[in-house]
């Protein structure tokens, strides 16, 4: 009796709970179903959120997969779904549909999509439970779409900024070229070799190029892409019956191998660099820079697609919708300081051989010339470039892919206006104060051993002043002026031009070295880096900033390379007096006019300036005769102008 007793006072307690329990709300189910639409569930507001009339209208196809394939494919993330609360205290009938704003905001690849519109929860029984239900259609993933309706996404492709010079001449810009093609009913396989060889690809490619399913006779194959400055290949090309080629837009590098190395190129991205940006919207099938400015300027020179996404109603001729939309962003277009023009004939005129030349503008550092010799050929690398062609320019004895002017040199005599600024800095050289120096070689002492300083001009007439040891070019005079300065003055000299630190440039060049480790161990090293020997080596476009501080009053500028860039900032200052200044003007202005650089003796300009020849080691790369090319082009592009 007791037990039964229990029991039924158990069940009592139950039924007194359950009717005591605070019933769900239409705002509890709604505050549950949103968060699951935040989360992307949609298979869970499916079964067992929605109404079922909206169960009966759509299924779960047109519900859960429709909804998780738009959000992927219109790259939908930070989704953001609120809704109104309601007043508080209010009052829900069963009998009546409760209602509640709601706010839906995304974030698509075409940009944010924000609208509000009203949710409705209808209370009914599902499966033998009383709850409210969400009514439900497509014009809550956008406020217009149907059932029947398809969105769509369409893109607009951005174009790649150009790179102009100074004058605004095209550098790297976006032209034409040609696509080479064969016509298959006019083509022969007995000339399939030449034309292989032509254009550097096998004869298995062509087949695999022409036995493509749609090809048919008369349609043009595409072969390969050629530049539009590969006129006569194309003439090689087009006398081969079956060939022909039409006009494809392309990179164009106007001054090919004049600007090589400055401009680069671009072409396809590798796995490597798409790995490193997929999440930069590259795909595959791009073309991204690849060297020089091309490389460096990527991020400003690439745009960013225009992205659509619209709805598409059923009716014929119904406008699109647009949900949202994003224009595509072009690149920039950035202009350098170079003046392609001077750029193109100062590489004309050192007819391939390997060098560097640079010239800068002394009153601002901008970069006006930046040459390596030889160059190569941007668009051959553009347009894919072949393992044996790449190997063959690897290989070739002259090394056109080389950049010499991001590397450093024996300076040679061209330095020694910059020992002779120390020197007369430090009150240790005199330039009017001649010494005596007879023959051709001379050392300190017989402690020197083997080693002896040459000079080549030992018909210069005593005594040897700093005017006469600049138009001589006498190693003997900066070696003893080197050794009565010392060394230590030396050296801190030397780092005052800049020697041992970072060149502050847009482009990567090999700091200037003193030596070695920056030292100078003894007196005979020291003779022979006063005129650019020993193990001193000079960046081109260093050398050309350090003569700036002979027309600026001790001054040198920051080299610049875009035209944006600020100009006549001040890198250097105090490495000379005016009054110095003064006095190496007009020795260099001596060299070209009675010294061994009359050929710059120019009848419209007063130039003035230092020519250097370095006898480099066997294990470097040039010679001294190339050396003394390089340097003596630099010479007539200083623009050291004297009137």
């Amino acid at each position: 009796m007791t037990k039964k007793i229990i029991v039924i006072f158990s069940f009592i307690i139950v039924i007194f709970l359950a009717g005591c329990q605070e019933k769900v709300t239409p705002e509890d189910r709604l505050k549950d179903y949103v968060g699951f639409w935040n989360k992307k569930d949609f298979a869970k507001m499916y079964d067992e959120y929605l109404d079922q009339q909206t169960k009966e209208t759509f299924s779960t196809e047109s519900f859960v997969q429709r909804q998780e394939k738009l959000y992927e494919d219109l790259d939908v993330e930070k989704i953001k779904v609120t809704y109104t609360k309601p007043p508080t205290g209010t009052e829900w009938d069963p009998e009546k549909p409760a209602t509640f704003p709601i706010q839906v905001k995304l974030h698509t690849i075409a940009g944010p999509v924000e609208f509000e519109k009203t949710m409705t929860l209808q209370y009914e029984k599902v499966k033998d439970k009383d709850n409210w239900y969400v009514e439900w259609d497509p014009s809550f993933i956008f406020p217009e779409l149907g059932l029947k309706d398809e969105v769509r996404v369409s893109k607009t492709e951005w174009v790649r900024g150009e790179i102009l010079d100074r004058n605004g001449k095209p550098i790297a810009v976006n032209g034409t070229g040609f696509e080479v093609g064969i016509v298959p009913g006019k083509f022969t396989d007995e000339t399939k070799k030449t034309l292989a060889e032509l254009l550097r690809v096998t004869t298995a490619y062509i087949d695999k190029q022409l036995n493509q399913s749609w090809v048919k006779p008369d349609y043009f194959v595409p072969i390969v892409k050629v530049a539009k400055n590969h006129q006569e290949l194309l003439d090689e090309v087009i006398k081969i019956p079956g060939m022909t080629y039409q006009e494809a837009p392309m990179r164009e590098y106007p001054y090919g191998e004049a600007l090589s190395h400055v401009t680069g190129y671009i072409g396809s991205i590798t796995a490597e660099q798409l790995e490193k940006r997929k999440d930069d919207g590259y795909s595959a099938d791009d073309l991204i820079g690849r060297q020089g400015m091309e490389k460096h300027l990527e991020e400003r020179l690439r745009g960013k697609d225009g992205v659509r996404i619209y709805i598409q109603k059923p009716d014929v001729g119904a406008e699109p919708i647009i949900v949202a939309e994003r224009k595509a962003k072009n690149g920039e277009s950035i202009s350098l300081t170079i003046d392609a023009e001077l750029q193109k004939i100062t590489y004309d005129s050192m007819r391939g051989e390997p060098g560097a030349s640079a010239a800068v503008d002394p009153t601002t550092g901008e970069t006006l010339v930046l040459i390596s010799s030889p160059g190569f050929d941007p668009a051959e690398f553009m347009l894919g470039i072949s393992g044996d062609r790449y190997k063959e320019l690897k290989e070739h004895p002259m090394n056109p892919l080389f950049n010499r002017f991001a590397s450093t040199y024996a300076p040679g005599s061209t330095i020694k206006p910059v020992t002779a600024a120390i020197g007369m800095e430090a009150e240790t050289l005199n330039p009017t104060e001649g010494v005596t120096i007879n023959g051709k070689t001379w050392q300190k002492d017989a402690s020197w051993g083997d080693y002896r300083v040459t000079r080549v001009h030992a018909e210069a007439p005593n005594p040897v002043d700093l005017n006469k040891a600049l138009v001589y070019s006498d190693n003997i005079y900066f070696a003893q002026k080197a050794l009565d300065l010392g060394r230590e003055p030396f050296i801190d000299g030397m780092k005052q031009f800049g020697f041992g630190e970072d060149i502050p440039f847009f482009l990567n060049l090999k700091s200037s070295q003193l030596s070695n480790d920056e030292t100078l161990h003894s007196l005979g090293q020291l003779a022979d880096t006063s005129f650019g020997q020993g193990q001193m080596l000079t960046n081109i476009v260093h050398l050309a900033s350090m003569y700036e501080a002979f027309l600026n009053d001790g001054v040198m500028y920051k080299p610049t390379l875009l035209l944006e860039e600020e100009k006549a900032q001040v890198w250097k200052e105090g490495l000379v007096s005016a009054g110095n200044a003064a006095i190496l003007r007009t020795s260099m202005r001596n060299v070209v006019v009675n010294g061994f650089a009359q050929a710059a003796n120019l009848p419209t300009h007063a130039l003035a300036g230092k020519t250097g020849t370095a006898e480099l080691k066997a294990s470097r790369e040039e010679t001294g005769k190339k050396t003394a090319i390089l340097l003596r082009i630099m010479l007539t592009t200083l623009h050291l102008f004297l009137r």
